[in-house]
């Protein structure tokens, strides 16, 4: 299954260039996983949902359907990996201020807790590709600058707040 590969684990983000500046996530593409799973919005709590995962050649999305509402995350390769989301207001992509992921729970979240997902598909496969890398680790966080490259990435004690938070 083709996935981006992560630096170190996360990504980095920006606005992405040619292939889908401007283009909204086609629905339909070539699915890699379709998963039932609980997601949250807004620091609430958590309900059912589904995410789909999409390839469209050199961008991954995550197609996170909540209620009525949806949000996708897209994540391409190249040049660098860099993460944004769709916002169908302005049919661009908004560059993503953090993600994180808490392995303990299989939980990923972008932009503090504005959108988190329980998705173990995404992060059982971090832990084969990483291996000895996270063993011990819990919490990886991941901070970008405004122009789409990471400003600094931390792990459990080392990320501000800390492993608790």
């Amino acid at each position: 299954m083709p996935r981006p590969q992560l630096i170190p684990l996360i990504g980095a983000t920006a606005l992405f260039g040619g292939v889908i500046l401007g283009l909204p996530p086609a629905a339909g593409a070539s699915p890699l996983y379709t998963l039932t799973t609980s997601c949250s919005l807004k620091d609430a709590a958590p309900v059912r949902c589904t995410v789909e995962a999409e390839d469209q050649g050199t961008v991954t999305l995550y197609r996170h359907r909540i209620g009525k509402e949806e949000r996708v995350i897209g994540i391409a390769e190249e040049p660098y990996v860099r993460m944004g989301l769709w916002n169908p207001g302005s049919r661009g992509w908004q560059a993503l201020a953090s993600a994180s992921a808490r392995l303990s729970t299989n939980t990923i979240c972008f932009n503090g807790r504005d959108l988190c997902v329980v998705n173990p598909n995404y992060l059982n496969s971090l832990r084969q590709e990483r291996g000895a890398a996270l063993n011990g680790r819990d919490l990886i966080r991941v901070t970008f600058g405004s122009d789409g490259r990471i400003n600094a990435y931390c792990y459990d004690d080392g990320c501000p707040g800390g492993a608790g938070r």
